[in-house]
């Protein structure tokens, strides 16, 4: 059986298919509304500290990356951010972690009651990360791509002195940036879940296939170059990193995504440690959150509920032993 919450995500082939983005406003400088005003005529909203709210769950990938890059820009005092609890029931994402199971910002119990708030016909699966208006309450932004890159450049005028520069600045450097950056989400960020999702053998070994051969390839590049550009962590690195970090704990069991485990293959365990170990990443990744998440969520892919006490996550701190290569 497919997972209730992913059942219409699965087409009749077998093939996980991820639903698309319901919510794409921007927050962007090139706005034509004015700080406390809505959105303009074309969706964009004013760039406003203090407005917006940031709702994640320590346990999804997409919406680490968010918190990853929100940090490393210095963006904490200027964007807000709400966590939801670890286990998503039917109905979504929950604010069970705060005083009496409700956001204290936003004033709701669960993600959803924002998204129908903006949609009141919205029928599809609620997701993190989701950049809230907190003067309407309305979903401005669910579109995880795009998120963490306006992070980097419509609010580039709040980011703390010293923020790194997250997107190459040469057009053909962002060209390459980029097209490797639609590789890893392909066959990695999402291949992973492509495995673990699919509903037919065929669809689960072209998955698989997938995403072993561009782990292969991004490992070779790896062994060359301490980061996936060159000497500087960039966008790309923290869109893998995510997915790494959950591999041996998550994806290798739960999703069947077993070729082998990420500390078995010498570049990638060396690389993933290396990110880990910058300042903004190895604070934000909640072991606990991941497990029980995957573990207690997905019934129909572990329908005991029980959550693996491994693997042993210390060696995350052990020596990586990279060169900084240029």
């Amino acid at each position: 059986m497919t997972p209730a919450q992913f059942r219409a995500e699965n087409a009749a082939s077998g093939e996980f298919v991820r639903q698309p983005n319901r919510f794409s406003g921007r927050i962007s400088t090139d706005s034509d509304a004015q700080p406390g005003e809505g959105p303009d005529a074309q969706g964009r909203w004013p760039v406003e500290p203090g407005r917006y709210r940031l709702i994640v769950s320590r346990a999804c990938p997409w919406a680490h990356r968010a918190i990853i890059v929100r940090g490393l820009l210095g963006l904490t005092d200027v964007i807000s951010l709400g966590v939801v609890d670890a286990i998503r029931d039917e109905r979504g994402w929950r604010f069970w972690l705060d005083e009496g199971h409700r956001d204290p910002v936003l004033g709701i119990e669960f993600l959803e009651e924002a998204y129908t708030n903006t949609a009141p016909d919205y029928a599809g699966r609620v997701t993190v990360p989701a950049m809230i208006d907190t003067v309407t309450g309305q979903v401005v932004t669910n579109d995880y791509p795009q998120i963490t890159l306006d992070l980097s450049t419509q609010w580039a005028a709040y980011h703390r002195h010293g923020a790194p520069r997250l997107l190459p600045e040469h057009p053909q450097e962002r060209a390459e940036h980029d097209r490797l950056v639609d590789e890893i989400f392909a066959d990695v960020n999402n291949g992973v879940y492509r495995t673990g999702f699919a509903t037919s053998q065929d669809a689960y070994d072209a998955a698989y296939d997938r995403l072993f051969a561009r782990l292969d390839a991004l490992s070779a590049r790896l062994a060359t170059r301490r980061f996936l550009m060159g000497a500087h962590l960039t966008e790309a690195d923290v869109r893998l990193f995510t997915t790494l970090v959950r591999f041996d704990a998550v994806y290798h069991g739960h999703f069947k995504c077993n070729r082998n485990k990420l500390t078995e293959d010498p570049v990638l365990w060396a690389y993933a440690r290396d990110v880990f170990q910058q300042p903004g990443f190895g604070e934000t990744v909640d072991f606990d959150h991941i497990k029980r998440h995957y573990y207690a969520t997905h019934e129909q892919i572990n329908p005991t509920r029980i959550v693996p006490r491994g693997p042993d996550t210390d060696g995350w701190l052990s020596d990586p032993g990279r060169v900084s290569w240029g």
